[in-house]
This record gives structure tokens, sequence and C-alpha cells, in this order.
């Protein structure tokens, strides 16, 4: 009777060490693939994510080109109300800081838009800055664009210094980001 008790309970030990290996493994291996999931979004203080676009006029963008000078993307969509009532606040701070060396560009969300509305959108506003056409959508995910308007500030080594969710961003606070951007 004794040698059975032992070995069952020699079975039960290999079946929860067994168990518990698995376990570990599972929810290592698990963890490892979200923090790497986490780590590859944009994120303040790293390098932001090169890509290239198309824009409104044709002419493509590519992000490391301006490497060396500050960069703010603005993401939008012409359907988005806060979009919409933030784009006068960014055309006078573009026509402001034009001078300036620095880069500012809008990313339509054009995969989630009309191109006929951006094109109506932009010449109603007289929107004289870049809008480049994110028409698959890779560059918003590439940047975790999960609400718009996300506007994203990066210095001329090409790190991101800020992300603002949301808006509208009045002049007043683009005017304090484009100067902390050109001081550095």
């Amino acid at each position: 009777m004794k040698s059975y008790r032992y070995s069952f309970q020699l079975f039960g030990s290999i079946i929860l060490l067994l168990i518990g290996i698995a376990w570990i493994w599972t929810t290592r291996t698990v963890g490892y693939a979200q923090n790497q999931d986490l780590l590859a979004a944009p994120q303040e203080g790293f390098i932001a994510p090169d890509f290239t676009l198309g824009s409104l006029n044709s002419t493509e963008f590519t992000l490391s080109d301006f490497r060396g000078r500050p960069v703010v993307i603005n993401f939008w969509a012409s359907w988005c109300p806060p979009c919409r009532a933030e784009m006068p606040a960014f055309q006078e701070a573009y026509i402001e800081f034009l001078s300036r060396d620095l880069i500012f560009v809008g990313i339509n969300a054009t995969n989630q838009d009309q191109l006929t509305s951006v094109e109506e959108f932009t010449k109603n506003n007289n929107l004289t800055f870049p809008i480049l056409l994110d028409r698959s959508g890779s560059v918003s995910s590439l940047y975790n664009i999960h609400s718009l308007p996300t506007t994203i500030f990066i210095d001329r080594s090409g790190i991101i210094q800020k992300i603002i969710i949301g808006g509208p961003i009045p002049t007043a606070l683009l005017r304090v980001e484009f100067d902390n951007l050109l001081k550095e």
C-alpha cells in the first residue's frame, strides 16, 4: 500500500512540475511578445519611425529627409470635428513659423476619409502646409494612432518630444510647442 501511495505522490508531483514549467514558458513567451509591441509604438523620448507618403500636390515626403530640422506631424481627417476646429490654428502657426526652419505637415487618414472631402476642406480653409495622404493607413498604424487628431512634435535629432492626443489645440499652445522645438 505504501509503494502505491508513493508512486501516486511522485506521479502527481511530476504532473504539477510539468504544468508549472508549461505555465512559466507560456506566460514568458506571451509577455515578451506584448512587451515588444509596446516598445514598437512611438513614444516620447524615442526616435520617430521613418515613413514616405505622397501629398495632395503629388510630391513625396520622407521624414528622414528632414533630420536636423524640427518636425511637427498632425494626424487628422476631414470628418473629425476637433480636427476641423484646430486647422485654422495650425495654418496660422505654420505661416508664423515658416521662416524659422520648422517643418509642419498634416497627415490625412485617407483610408478613413474621402479624397474629395480632403481636397475640398483644404481648399475651403486655405491650408497651405503640406497635406500628406495615408491612403493605406500604414503610417497611422506605424505611429499607433487610435484617436484623431494626434499631433507629434519631433526634435532636430528625430526624437519624439511630445505627443498630444485630441484637440483642438489652440494657437498659443502651438506657438509654445513650436518654440520649444526650435530652442533645442
